[in-house]
């Protein structure tokens, strides 16, 4: 028989002592036939390396950390942590891979920050990567399945669009939010990729409707009637139902990405930058597969990750000043939001139909285009979210800056159905 340790509420202590980010960078991310996941990581930290104001010697590097998910399957490559050592020229030092489903790297940073923390290591590359886009549609749902429970949902016919379809039915039968909101999610993020030169989708919806329908009239076929955003979004032949109530543009993309940040020991961050950026708060929470949940409309694993990084770091949700969620449906940003403490529940959507996570809204949501806009590469996207916050709280992010200086911000990255949840915390320097 299963049986389950209920979580006990506790004083959580701080870290042993203090981790900062000095330098982080990621590839284009999208579809790149022509490149192997070693050579996308090589990209990240490339980019990495460039961001360190004052240099960085990867001579100074002592472990690495990466987040993957299943090289195994999606190119036929195990052991990808010495592999990827390897190829940047880091070997013989410690290389570990790290697999908690889509929160691979977000878990991964986590460890980093124990080792610094700890005292082990000084100086810690971290980072996630994930080539995806060299299976068929069918297998990628196939790889991506096992990370539900294969025993007893897999077999029921479930994908993971599937899951997130019961959750956003579960929430809209219960708060009656309108299909209007998850679309509302879904264009605000796209408004904020075309913003992101990194992002795999660089358009926003009006932006590709109007490409749809010049498409059409040089083909000589029949216009269609699209008022605005939203009409598209509701045309079935333009946005199929994949899951109800999901459709395509609620589902994240299949991709192919790396990401790539760079620890250090607070008393040392400013030999590598004068403006380093401070981890102060890290959670992480596991949960039961979602058939096992008496729960759909939130995730447990989120809040309590999410009240571990709080207390860690002495700050509340009303502090944040923005944030990188996981999106990997747009319902799932809007229970994000939730979980966070942002917004009560069953107030999230309405949030997400009064603009108030847009990118000049009070509580500014996945500036970078989020898994939806800007990719989803699985084991990369934890990663991918801390390069977001780096260059924000840096006042780094060109035309899609968050307003402000804002100095704290939170990165919240979910495995599978929420049986893994990551958060952190981070404040500029």
């Amino acid at each position: 028989m299963k049986s389950r340790a209920k979580a006990k509420t506790k004083a959580r202590r701080g870290l042993g002592r203090g981790v900062a980010l000095v330098g982080a960078g990621m590839s284009k991310f999208g579809s790149f036939p022509e490149k192997a996941g070693r050579d996308l990581f090589f990209e990240a930290f490339q980019e990495l390396r460039a961001s360190v104001d004052k240099g960085l010697d990867p001579e100074a590097i002592e472990a690495l950390y990466l987040g993957n998910y299943s090289s195994d399957l999606f190119e036929g490559q195990g052991h990808t942590a010495p592999i990827i050592a390897d190829w940047l020229g880091l070997t013989p030092r410690s290389a570990t891979r790290i697999e908690d489903a889509c929160a691979s790297s977000g878990v991964a940073l986590r460890q980093g920050v124990i080792a610094i923390a700890s005292g082990l290591y000084d100086v810690v590359l971290v980072g996630g990567v994930e080539k995806m886009t060299a299976l068929p549609t069918e297998r990628v749902t196939d790889v991506l399945a096992t990370g539900g429970d294969a025993l007893f949902e897999i077999p029921a016919g479930f994908t993971f669009p599937g899951f997130y379809a019961a959750m956003a039915t579960a929430y809209i039968h219960r708060y009656g939010a309108p299909l209007e909101a998850l679309m509302r999610v879904g264009i605000k993020n796209h408004e904020h990729g075309a913003l992101n030169e990194k992002a795999q989708f660089n358009l926003t919806i009006r932006q590709i409707m109007e490409n749809k329908l010049a498409k059409a009239k040089a083909q000589g076929r029949p216009l269609p009637s699209w008022a605005d955003e939203l009409e598209f979004l509701r045309d079935d032949s333009a946005n199929p139902v994949i899951a109800w109530p999901l459709r395509l543009f609620d589902c994240s993309p299949i991709s192919d990405g790396a990401a790539a940040l760079l620890l250090v020991a607070e008393e040392r961050a400013k030999e590598f930058t004068d403006e380093p950026v401070y981890i102060i708060g890290s959670g992480q929470a596991s949960d039961g597969a979602l058939h096992s949940r008496s729960e759909l409309t939130s995730i447990r694993a989120a809040k309590l990750a999410a009240q571990e990084a709080y207390a860690m770091a002495g700050v509340g949700p009303q502090e944040i000043k923005l944030a990188e969620v996981h999106d990997c449906f747009t319902i799932a940003e809007i229970i994000a939001t939730e979980d966070l403490g942002f917004f009560p529940p069953g107030e999230g959507w309405k949030a997400a139909m009064e603009g108030l996570t847009s990118l000049r809204g009070p509580k500014p949501i996945n500036p970078s285009g989020g898994l939806k806009a800007k990719g989803h590469p699985v084991g990369a996207s934890g990663a991918a979210q801390v390069v977001e916050l780096w260059k924000q709280l840096r006042g780094q992010a060109g035309p899609r800056q968050v307003r402000g200086e804002p100095d704290l911000g939170l990165a919240h990255n979910v495995g599978g159905t929420g049986q893994t949840c990551v958060v952190h915390i981070f404040r500029r320097g």
